[in-house]
């Protein structure tokens, strides 16, 4: 779980920016990363949810990029 984990959390960092597609990719990671943790060995699975974690202030980022292209779209 770890292992898996870790490699979804290397491919959400260039998918991740894709709405829909890469954020379920980012939330089977964390997911997959987090059961991991809990089972020996844990070195990708801490990884994994370093990795993680570091993705949800770029997610965050995005989705005000996103928010205010489309208000600014709408304005004009």
């Amino acid at each position: 779980m770890g292992t898996a984990g870790f490699v979804l959390s290397l491919v959400s960092i260039f998918i991740g920016w894709v709405p829909l597609v890469g954020w379920l990719i980012w939330i089977l990671a964390s997911v997959f990363s987090f059961i991991g943790l809990f089972k020996q060995p844990r070195g990708l699975a801490i990884a994994g949810v370093i990795i993680s974690l570091v993705l949800i202030p770029m997610i965050v980022t995005l989705l005000v990029a996103i928010d205010a292209f489309t208000s600014a779209m709408f304005l004009i």
